[in-house]
């Protein structure tokens, strides 16, 4: 079973804060998708900032997603000096 995203906020140097369905905060780094595929679109940070919540995960404008498992696990807690 995964968590749903309910929020998402881009922050600097290609990371996003998400707010899971459990009201779990945690940051999710792009960098590293960044030089693949359709992700390069990313790499225009006006374009990135425009991510939203679609359904249970997040999109931007041109439908790239990413399964809301992979951010779950693969994000951190986030931290207090984080912002």
């Amino acid at each position: 079973m995964y968590l749903s995203v309910d929020k998402v906020q881009p922050l600097h140097d290609y990371k996003l804060e998400l707010t899971f369905e459990n009201n779990e905060t945690k940051i999710f780094d792009v960098k590293p998708y960044l030089d693949t595929g359709l992700f390069k679109t990313l790499k225009d940070e006006k374009f990135f900032k425009r991510v939203k919540v679609s359904y249970d995960t997040i999109e931007w404008p041109n439908g790239i997603d990413l399964d809301p498992e992979i951010l779950y696990e693969k994000s951190e807690i986030k931290n207090k000096e984080i912002s």
